[in-house]
């Protein structure tokens, strides 16, 4: 087949609904310039050197190509147009602009970060799609700190009762000591002492190794998919603890409840792989798709090598400039579309095959995983 008869093909790629099944709040507030090229690094986790700018990044590139028509400009225009372009606009309508542009029904939204950003019915509000809460572990451990009684009673019926309105759980172990080590549940006298020490430390900044491994097990009974980021994030992440084949003990102990391994740059093989081993296990590549911007489709390739396409979710990781939560779906749509192509061209893939698992991809397994209301899309 020619690249010519893959018009089928593409034009699925470019409407077809996703799924946004990781991701965090927009801006509502206005703020200085170097805010906003501050949220186009992730890695850092202080204020960009005088020398540096957002802007010459991969991601930057990709924000001034395909952000820049939906604000009115040409693509690729230099960073000082961007900017007051931008500024002409507040964070909530430039949030009316982006939202709705990636063409998702619904968000699935990490609440887990302290930060002035659109909450879930506000996201919804803004996108005029549907969005639904991920309950972050951590958070929930520090409200039960904070309440009286059994830190173990008090944890259960927080996230029991958060739980019934929210879709899924969210750890971000990897930033609190990494994958390596026991990951064994602890018993219930190990949870009382630990939590006691935490508790007279202020119950705070959870990093209790005992403390975090209940909170990974409580997240199993509730059977609610279960995320946990991997690889990639700011610097706060030991990188090298952060590889996912660090899990296979807890992963042998997880059940049937789904295992959702975000990011995963730069072990996507690895994740690749759990996902084969695992029937619970999947793997997604948002942020790692955004800030890779024209090396997405690489990264891409990579995460179909392995993982069954059953088990691959879309996901944008969008956090702060509604530019990103946008982003997030062009590049996968772009890089979904020059993966697929090429198998298709190559007569290794027929179009149809093709065009089947973008839909796993985009919406389709994420709506299963997470029982959403087929419906709605």
């Amino acid at each position: 087949m020619s690249l010519s008869d893959c018009r089928a093909l593409a034009e699925h790629i470019s409407e077809v609904t996703l799924i946004d099944q990781h991701v965090h709040g927009c801006w509502l507030t206005a703020g200085e310039r170097r805010r906003f090229e501050n949220a186009l690094n992730e890695a850092n986790t202080q204020p960009l050197a005088d020398f540096d700018s957002g802007f010459d990044s991969q991601l930057g590139f990709a924000l001034r190509n395909h952000c820049a028509p939906i604000l009115g400009l040409p693509r690729h225009v230099d960073p000082q147009a961007y900017w007051e372009r931008r500024q002409q606009l507040s964070e909530a309508e430039l949030a009316r602009l982006f939202l709705p542009a990636a063409g998702v029904s619904d968000w699935l939204v990490d609440t887990g970060i302290a930060a002035e950003v659109a909450g879930v019915a506000e996201l919804a509000q803004l996108s005029g799609g549907r969005a639904t809460e991920v309950i972050r572990l951590e958070q929930v451990a520090e409200q039960a700190a904070r309440a009286s009684g059994d830190y173990a009673a008090a944890f259960e019926a927080i996230l029991r009762l958060r739980m019934a309105t929210a879709v899924g759980t969210k750890s971000i172990l990897a930033y609190r000591g990494g994958f390596d080590g026991d990951l064994t549940e602890p018993t219930a006298a190990q949870v009382a002492e630990a939590a006691t020490r935490w508790r007279d430390r202020g119950g705070v900044g959870l990093r209790d190794r005992v403390l975090l491994r209940f909170g990974l097990y409580q997240a199993l009974r509730v059977g609610k998919p279960l995320q946990l980021h991997v690889g990639f994030g700011d610097r706060d992440c030991d990188l090298h603890k952060a590889n996912p084949l660090h899990l296979l003990d807890f992963l042998r102990q997880s059940r049937d409840t789904p295992i959702v391994l975000l990011h995963c740059y730069p072990f996507e093989r690895e994740a690749g792989y759990l996902a084969q081993a695992f029937n619970n296990v999947y793997v997604d590549g948002g942020l790692s798709v955004g800030h890779l911007g024209a090396r997405a489709p690489a990264f891409i390739a990579r995460l179909l090598e392995l993982a069954p396409f059953r088990k691959i979710l879309y996901s944008s990781d969008g956090f702060g400039p509604p530019e990103l939560h946008y982003l997030g779906a062009v590049l996968w749509r772009n890089g979904m579309h020059r993966v697929l192509r090429d198998f298709v061209v190559d007569d290794d893939w027929s179009e149809s095959d093709a065009i089947r698992v973008v839909d796993l991809i985009a919406h389709n397994n994420a709506a299963r995983i997470y029982r959403l209301d087929a419906g709605a899309r």
